[in-house]
């Protein structure tokens, strides 16, 4: 098993040349988007792109995400050219995570995307995706009926609301969902099994029953995780709101300590005025295990 994490631009085209041709390589994880509700210019919105087969999957739309994706194939990722981004799948539908759909819908589309864009995700999935191509309607309109050559398939959704359990099998990759605990919207995270290796994206939560079962023998585990010591600095009801719906880095350092994931990765990091070294003294103070604190374009690979 190999573990490659790299970040943008050179470094990641020699990687990936150092690399691509590995049999072994059985799947690519991409953090596309890192970043919270929290406008921070460095982090563009949450959004995980898993690659199986040579087939891209988006975990959540971020803004952004389309030009990070672009970014990552000019950087040596060819999987994620933006006419390749045809497969999403939505944890939940709050505005951090869906504020790309308008682009991910849309901009490949324009860069001749021909297949539409296939959405799995939780109940009001399909109304958000109806009412999205609703509000878009005079510019595609303009596109197919004006001077701009453009085909009428890539610009709509095919949308697929999911429950808990397996919602994708083919013989490259089986995705799960699982619900996981993100306050009164449904919610869900998804568990990627590729040729006995396995990624699994976190989604919004808080520890929730039934996680180490989902989470158990996960080659890498990509997690959302809060800063306890920046977030003891936040008022009453802001400490409420997040120990209810998201998850402490010591919560999760513990957790870990039970099923010892191949490698945490760290992502839609809430520091609460901490930073990154102090948010991984807390996870390390309890877990002696791989951890990384996740940064947009980073890359990870799983061979054999």
């Amino acid at each position: 098993m190999y573990f490659n994490r790299v970040g943008s631009f050179l470094p990641l085209l020699y990687y990936y040349w150092q690399y691509s041709s590995r049999n072994g390589d059985v799947l690519k994880l991409v953090l596309l988007g890192t970043g919270t509700p929290n406008a921070e210019p460095g982090r563009s919105g949450p959004s995980v792109a898993v690659i199986a087969g040579g087939v891209p999957w988006i975990v959540d739309c971020g803004p952004g995400i389309v030009r990070r994706a672009n970014e990552a194939c000019q950087s040596g990722i060819s999987e994620l050219d933006p006419s390749n981004l045809s497969r999403l799948l939505i944890t939940h539908l709050h505005s951090d995570h869906t504020a790309g759909l308008p682009d991910i819908l849309l901009t490949p589309w324009v860069l001749e995307r021909k297949l539409p864009l296939s959405i799995w995700g939780p109940s009001g999935t399909a109304e958000m995706a109806d009412l999205v191509s609703k509000a878009y309607s005079a510019d595609i309109k303009e596109r197919l009926q004006g001077l701009e050559p453009a085909n009428d398939s890539g610009h709509r959704a095919e949308v697929t609301e999911i429950d808990e359990g397996p919602i994708y099998e083919d013989d490259n990759l089986r995705i799960t969902a699982f619900r996981v605990n993100h306050g009164n919207l449904p919610a869900f995270g998804y568990r990627f099994d590729s040729h006995e290796k396995s990624v699994v994206v976190s989604g919004d939560t808080a520890p929730f029953q039934g996680m180490e079962e989902f989470y158990r023998d996960c080659d890498i585990l990509v997690h959302e995780v809060y800063s306890a010591a920046g977030w003891r600095n936040r008022s009453t009801e802001w400490r409420s709101y997040h120990s209810s719906v998201h998850t402490s880095a010591a919560e999760l350092a513990a957790m870990a300590g039970r099923i010892t994931p191949g490698l945490i990765v760290l992502y839609h990091q809430l520091y609460h005025g901490a930073d990154e070294g102090a948010l991984l003294k807390e996870f390390r103070s309890i877990y002696k295990g791989r951890v990384v604190s996740g940064k947009d374009m980073d890359v990870f690979r799983l061979d054999k």
